[in-house]
């Protein structure tokens, strides 16, 4: 069965439920894994996120004196 895809608010939500559940300390051992490695899953989808959206308003020029440098992310139309 396919996973309907999180907004990053609805994966970070999670996560903050995940770590709360697992700092109470009242779960099994095999369900408390179970909950870190959903943990581990939005944590990464919430990184994954996050470069997508800086590389979204980011981006590196190259000047004419070959050096880099940042400058506000124009979209090509």
């Amino acid at each position: 069965m396919a996973e309907k895809k999180m907004t990053f608010e609805q994966a970070m939500t999670r996560l903050e439920e995940i770590v709360s559940q697992l700092e109470n300390g009242e779960h099994a051992l095999e369900d408390a894994l179970s909950l870190y490695e959903e943990g581990v899953k939005r944590m990464k989808q919430c990184v994954s996120m996050l470069d997508r959206a800086e590389q979204k308003v980011r981006k590196l020029r190259t000047d004419e004196n070959g050096e880099l440098s940042e400058v506000p992310f124009v979209p090509e139309e």
